[in-house]
């Protein structure tokens, strides 16, 4: 069993390791035609004129990522700590299933949910097209839901009912032993949550795709048009040859950077914070 375990485990590490190698096999070679700091800080994209400049995009990427967990963070934890410490039994029997058919839905079902119902409120509350910045973050904040609650319900219950019970015999009320007590303890747990949603957030396509506008410009107003990194690779992959081609496999370069740099980021804020 110990061998079928490692095995397990070499696989996962070897299906990582090769997406790393073909990536920066097929995206690395691009920089030797095209300076890396003009393609990561330019804000023109003209593949026909061989002018490749990704900051729109990454700029649009935080955009409806952080939007779409500034929106949902707070109903994913707030959620988790209903389903685990305040929901009778029956409550909480009806809304897990709940929540995993919400995991369960397809991007495209999000997507046209999206372009059916949030599209039009935006345009006849707001103006525009209605496909925009904060359309994108409305539909990104519901689909990372799923990840955020169940994350973060189970590290509330895997959390010592020692803390609980010994904030209540020094005086606490219930609502006050949990939200001072049990949810710092498990703070890392929800963090990974979060971690776990922009990973989810900010590499999904086929929803953005469709409400998003996919405008290749530098997004200055949440009710205007954006095209993400994801977008912006699916777009053009179909027909893109030689520099073009390899321009975009260099975005999915600079994107799977990015998300690991946000990983070490919450990961050395959670050891700090559990060192303190």
């Amino acid at each position: 069993m110990r061998g079928l375990f490692l095995a397990s485990a070499c696989v996962c590490v070897l299906a990582v390791g090769v997406i790393c190698v073909f990536l920066f096999a097929n995206g690395l070679p691009f920089f030797r035609a095209y300076s890396p700091v003009a393609f990561v800080s330019g804000t023109e994209w003209a593949p026909l004129r061989d002018v490749f400049g990704i900051l729109p995009m990454i700029v649009g990427s935080f955009y409806v990522t952080f939007g779409a967990l500034l929106l949902g963070a707070p109903v994913g934890i707030l959620t988790a700590i209903l389903m685990s410490r305040f929901a009778s039994r029956p409550v909480v029997r009806f809304m897990k299933p709940a929540v995993a058919l919400l995991a369960g839905i397809p991007s495209v079902v999000y997507g046209f949910f999206g372009m059916i119902v949030l599209v039009p409120f935006v345009r006849h509350a707001f103006g525009g097209t209605g496909k925009s910045v904060l359309v994108a973050s409305i539909l990104l904040a519901i689909m990372i839901l799923p990840t955020i609650i169940q994350t973060a319900e189970a590290a509330i219950s895997a959390v010592p009912g020692s803390y609980y019970e010994g904030s209540l015999a020094l005086g606490a009320t219930h609502e006050g032993s949990v939200f001072r007590a049990v949810v710092p303890a498990a703070r890392p747990g929800i963090v990974s949550g979060l971690v776990l949603g922009i990973g989810r957030a900010i590499g999904e396509t086929t929803a953005i795709i469709m409400v998003a506008g996919n405008n290749p410009r530098m997004p200055g107003d949440i009710l205007k048009g954006v095209r993400t990194l994801t977008v912006n690779v699916l777009m053009e992959m179909g027909y893109a040859a030689d520099l073009h081609r390899e321009s975009l496999i260099a975005t999915g370069v600079v994107l799977f950077v990015i998300v690991l740099a946000i990983n070490f980021l919450f990961s050395f804020i959670n050891r700090r914070r559990v060192q303190q």
